[in-house]
């Protein structure tokens, strides 16, 4: 369960573009008194208001305001917010598995290293072989190298 509070989170601004329908069915409101310094009217009034999202299990907070009506508008755009940021989530994920493991490319991570001087020297680093002949392997001479990869992988 994930619980927030308005008064300290930061969310993201809803894409009015991106329609997020609350269902009433699917959300539940409870309405207490609000705690805090605020004088006798705090504990007298339910403006505080507490929004279950049943489905995900989200629940926002808010009591900032003095009236229920505008601490019920505050949680449901902040309901909104989160459902909108869970959405994003799952699309990322969606590309991910899509896109597959991706490698960083770093130093360290090629794949072949040239040497020019003051030798010559082709080393793949997948499979561990090495060629001589730099300047041919430059001019596109890469079937020891393909066939070297192929053996390793198979193995």
């Amino acid at each position: 369960r994930e619980t927030s509070f308005c008064s300290c989170d930061v969310y993201p601004s809803v894409d009015e573009n991106i329609k997020i329908d609350i269902k009433d069915e699917d959300i539940r409101i409870d309405v207490f008194h609000s705690s805090g310094a605020g004088g006798q009217s705090v504990n007298t009034t339910d403006s505080a208001v507490r929004i279950t999202h049943i489905p995900s299990g989200i629940v926002v907070t808010n009591q900032n305001e003095r009236s229920q009506i505008k601490n019920k508008e505050v949680a449901l755009s902040v309901l909104k917010s989160k459902l909108y940021q869970l959405e994003l989530l799952k699309k990322e994920k969606e590309i991910e598995n899509i896109k597959g493991k991706q490698l960083d490319i770093d130093f360290g991570s090629q794949i072949r290293s040239y040497f020019l001087q003051p030798y010559q020297l082709v080393k793949d680093h997948r499979s561990g072989y090495e060629d001589n002949d730099a300047y041919s392997i430059l001019d596109g001479n890469l079937e020891h190298f393909i066939r070297s990869y192929l053996i390793m992988k198979s193995d």
